[in-house]
C-alpha cells in the first residue's frame, strides 16, 4: 500500500496560481477531503505564511486554526526551512523553537524539515523541537544532480536524520528532474541499508516524466507520494491525485482512497480554478523537458527573466543559464532552492552583465562566508579570493550560522507591546520573521488585493494592477483587456 500526502492547500496553489487561494475557497471542501483518508495534508508553510499577510489581508495562524477545525481527521503538515523557518535568512534558535511550538499548538501535526544546502546541523533545532513537543518530523533533503550529491551521500544523510529522531524521510525534488531510475536507486538504496521509517518522494510534474518516476517509486517501496487535485496540477505543480489513485488500483500500491470522495474534490476544485482564471499562466502549466539539463525550478527561470528585463538584456538569457551552471559549481554544488536559487541566478545575471564577480551581490558573500550553512561541495580558493578578498580565511565560519545569533523573542515582543499591536504570542513570531507585514496586518491597514465574492476577476479588475510575489520580490501586474488575438 502506497499513500499520498495532498498539497491542495499549500504547494498546489504556490506554484501555480501565485499562493493566491483564500481560506474561504477552502473550506467548503474541507469535510469531503477529511473522509479520504490521506497520509497527511499540507496547509501551511512555504510562501503560504507570508502571503496571506501581504496580499490577502489574512492571518496564517488563523487559516491554520480554522483548517484543523474543519480537518480535525487529518494530520496537518506544513514545510519548515530549517532556520530560515517560512523566510529567507537564518533566525536564533529562540525564534525557531517559539514558531514550531505555536504551529503545533495551532494544528500542525506533521513538520516537514528541510535545509537549502541539506546541512544537517541547520534541522537539529527544528527536529529536537518537534519531538519534544510529540510531533512528526519528516527530514526532508532537497534533490538535485551534481558530481557531490551521489546515491551514497543521500542514503547517508538520509540515516542520520533517522538516527536524529525523524519520523519518516521524503525526497524534495523542487525542480521536478528527477529521473525514474534515480527515484528508484535512492529509495531501494535506503530500503537495503534499513531504514526502517517511512519514505515519501515529492516532485512536480515539471520535466513530464515524474509520474514514471512515481511508479518506479513503488516498485522501489516507496511509502508516501506527494500530489495534487487534477484541477490544480500539472506544470510547475504536481502530478494529479487522483490519476495517480487511479493508476495504482489493482496493484500491490494500491491506496484504498474512493475514487469518488476524490472526484466530489475534484469538481469544488475545478470551480475555484475557474475563479481564480486572472492568475492563469499558459507557461507554468506547459511542460519542459529542459528542467532535466539546466536544473533550474520554473519560479527561478521566471525570476531571473524578470532581472534581465530590468537590465534592458532579455537576449543574454542563454548566457545566463549557461552562467547558472558555472556559478552553482563555483559555490559548491548548492540545491536550487529557496533561497540558494535567489542567490545563485542573481550572481550569474550580475556575471553575465559585468564580468564574472566583478559586482558581488551581499547574499553571494554571505554564502561564501558560511551564512547560510555547510556548501554540500568544495568552493575554491580562486573563488573564495573573488568574492572575499585576500583576507577571505578571516571571515569564513565553520560554525553553524545560528549560534553567532542573538535570541529575538523577548525583544519582539517588546517592540510590538510598544506600538500597540500585540494581540496573541503568535503576533511575536510573525513580527519577528515579517515586521512590515504584520504590523500592517495588526494595524488593520491592510488591505486585500481581491476577496472572494470578487472573483473571477475578469471583469471587475482590468485594468487594475496587483501585486505578485516571485522569490520574495513584489512585482506589479496589470490586467489587461482580451484582444481578438488573444
Amino acid at each position: 500500500m502506497v499513500q499520498i500526502h495532498e498539497m491542495i492547500f499549500r504547494d498546489a496553489h504556490q506554484s501555480i496560481l501565485a499562493t493566491r487561494m483564500r481560506t474561504e475557497d477552502m473550506l467548503p471542501i474541507t469535510k469531503t477531503i477529511d473522509q479520504v483518508g490521506f497520509f497527511s495534508l499540507e496547509v501551511w508553510g512555504g510562501a503560504t505564511f507570508d502571503a496571506p499577510m501581504r496580499f490577502l489581508a489574512e492571518d496564517p495562524w488563523e487559516r491554520l486554526k480554522t483548517l484543523k477545525e474543519h480537518m480535525p481527521s487529518t494530520p496537518m503538515q506544513m514545510l519548515e526551512r530549517g532556520m530560515n523557518i517560512v523566510a529567507y535568512r537564518h533566525f536564533p534558535d529562540d525564534i525557531v523553537q517559539k514558531f514550531i511550538e505555536f504551529a503545533y499548538k495551532n494544528g500542525v501535526d506533521y513538520f516537514r524539515i528541510f535545509d537549502a544546502l541539506n546541512d544537517l546541523r541547520n534541522m537539529k533545532v527544528p527536529i529536537e523541537t518537534v519531538k519534544k513537543l510529540g510531533a512528526h518530523a519528516q527530514g526532508c533533503l532537497c534533490y538535485t544532480i551534481s558530481p557531490v550529491h551521489t546515491i551514497e551521500l543521500y542514503v547517508k544523510q538520509f540515516k542520520e536524520l533517522e538516527r536524529m529522531g525523524c519520523d519518516s524521510l521524503c525526497i524534495k525534488d523542487m525542480a521536478g528532474m528527477i529521473s525514474p531510475s534515480r527515484a528508484y536507486t535512492i529509495i531501494r538504496s535506503c530500503k537495503e541499508e534499513g531504514i526502517r521509517v517511512p519514505i515519501d518522494l515529492h516532485s512536480h510534474a515539471t520535466s513530464g516524466m515524474t509520474e514514471l518516476s512515481y511508479m518506479k517509486a513503488c516498485e522501489a517501496g516507496v511509502d508516501v507520494l506527494d500530489c495534487a487535485m487534477s484541477p490544480i496540477s500539472g506544470g510547475a505543480g504536481h502530478p494529479p491525485t487522483e490519476s495517480v489513485v487511479a493508476a495504482l488500483q489493482d496493484t500491490p500500491y494500491d491506496t484504498g482512497y474512493d475514487l469518488e470522495l476524490l472526484m466530489e474534490c475534484r469538481n469544488y476544485f475545478l470551480k475555484v480554478w475557474d475563479k481564480y482564471k486572472h492568475l492563469h499562466r499558459e507557461q507554468v502549466m506547459k511542460v519542459d523537458p529542459s528542467a532535466v539539463v539546466h536544473q533550474i525550478p520554473g519560479g527561478m527561470l521566471s525570476n531571473l527573466l524578470i532581472q534581465l528585463e530590468k537590465f534592458g538584456a532579455v537576449d543574454r538569457y542563454n548566457e545566463v543559464l549557461m552562467e547558472t551552471h558555472r556559478v552553482q559549481e563555483d559555490l559548491g554544488w548548492p540545491p536550487l532552492v529557496t533561497p540558494t536559487s535567489q542567490i545563485v541566478g542573481v550572481q550569474a545575471v550580475m556575471n553575465v552583465l559585468f564580468g564574472r564577480y566583478k559586482r558581488v551581490i551581499k547574499e553571494t558573500k554571505e554564502y561564501v562566508r558560511g551564512m547560510y550553512g555547510r556548501p554540500p561541495g568544495n568552493i575554491s580558493e580562486e573563488i573564495y579570493e573573488k568574492i572575499l578578498g585576500r583576507n577571505w580565511r578571516d571571515k569564513v565560519i565553520d560554525c553553524r550560522p545560528a549560534d553567532l545569533l542573538e535570541p529575538m523573542y523577548k525583544k519582539c515582543k517588546e517592540e510590538l507591546e510598544e506600538l500597540g499591536l500585540l494581540r496573541k504570542e503568535e503576533d511575536v513570531i510573525s513580527y519577528a520573521l515579517f515586521p512590515e507585514q504584520t504590523k500592517k496586518l495588526l494595524s488593520g491597514e491592510a488591505k486585500p488585493e481581491f476577496t472572494s465574492t470578487e472573483l473571477p476577476l475578469e471583469q471587475e479588475m482590468r485594468g487594475r494592477r496587483f501585486k505578485v510575489l516571485l522569490n520574495n520580490e513584489e512585482y506589479e501586474v496589470t490586467i489587461r483587456k482580451k484582444t481578438s488575438q488573444q
